[in-house]
């Protein structure tokens, strides 16, 4: 035995070290290796040697790769060991739930990618011969965990050029629906539909007012409508009627209404009076409709067991019906203007 390896009669070798926290040699190598394992010193020999307290970061390390964290989160964690003081402790608190909370998020990822396959497998079980080849391209389309961009970017497409960028933001969050974290084969369905909706030709080339699908008139430039104020308003009018839509009632007149023509008369720089209410109705009538985007989404929102949520699309529909009223013609073709 070297004077050295006297000296170091205290220190384990890395076969001591390995066999008191129940791994193989090899373990302990990797992580000495990639430095979350520090050696105590050298043999005379070169031989690695290990203090006690290797021991319990080695633990430690277990401990943090059990949870599959990756080795530099690990190393993330093991940069405040050992550090004195609550400040060094504090830190490495704030490491460890920082580094949890990361996997966490990554497991749910996961956990919900596997729940849309295992939805969308089950999609392609339950159907008939004729029916799996449309469903199997609609679903191969679909990322897991799927992603909403190919439907923000519709809303970006359709909405009407230079409308102010936090308007655009806050009516693409209204309008998209949030994919379900735990699918049933047919939010699934209704999800790659949407999806398939959103990417046709006639949307990916651009839409055109006054064509089918295309833009409202409204959305026209030079024509003194201001669509930012539009877009801005109705959402208050759509909050005011969801009750309505939600209770499945009749469309009628009432506060919702007269929101909803107000912010369309502001729009387009006229008051609101019963001629201008006629208008509006044949207006809107003609316009382009995205009805079917409606229905996918609220599909997509809803689990087939529960009632449809008012939606933006649902609740502009009850509004225009509400306004219809005021379109209808009795038997003498006299326009009826509600009382």
């Amino acid at each position: 035995m070297t004077p050295e390896d006297k000296q170091h009669d205290d220190l384990w070798s890395i076969g001591q070290l390995a066999e008191r926290a129940g791994v193989t040699v090899k373990t302990v190598r990797f992580y000495s290796d990639r430095g979350l394992l520090p050696e105590a010193a050298r043999s005379g020999g070169g031989h690695r040697r290990y203090g006690p307290d290797a021991l319990d970061r080695l633990r430690l390390i277990r401990s943090l790769r059990a949870l599959d964290l990756p080795v530099p989160d690990v190393r993330r964690v093991l940069g405040h060991e050992g550090q004195e003081g609550q400040e060094g402790h504090q830190g490495q608190e704030d490491v460890l739930e920082d580094v949890i909370a990361g996997q966490l998020k990554d497991v749910g990822s996961r956990l919900t990618a596997l729940r849309w396959r295992e939805a969308a497998l089950q999609l392609l079980t339950d159907c008939t011969v004729e029916e799996r080849a449309e469903r199997l391209r609609l679903v191969g389309a679909v990322t897991t965990p799927p992603g909403t961009a190919a439907l923000a970017r519709f809303w970006r497409c359709w909405l009407p050029a230079r409308l102010p960028s936090r308007v655009v933001a806050a009516v693409v969050d209204r309008a998209v629906p949030v994919p379900p974290d735990a699918p049933t084969p047919a939010q699934v369905l209704a999800f790659a539909r949407l999806q398939d909706f959103v990417t046709a030709p006639c949307f990916v080339s651009g839409p055109r007012a006054g064509t089918d699908y295309g833009q409202p008139e409204v959305h026209s430039s030079g024509k003194g409508y201001r669509p930012a104020v539009l877009y801005e308003g109705l959402p208050e009018a759509f909050e005011l009627a969801a009750p309505d839509v939600r209770a499945g009632r009749a469309p009628r007149e009432g506060e919702a209404l007269d929101c909803f023509v107000a912010v369309h008369a502001a729009a387009l720089g006229r008051r609101d009076t019963p001629d201008f209410r006629r208008t509006l109705h044949r207006m809107l009538a003609a316009e382009p409709r995205i009805d079917r985007y409606w229905q996918l989404a609220s599909e997509v929102a809803t689990p087939p067991a529960e009632s449809p949520q008012p939606t933006p699309g649902s609740t502009d529909n009850w509004l225009r019906a509400a306004l219809s009223s005021y379109g209808a013609e009795d038997t003498y073709g006299r326009v009826h203007t509600p009382t």
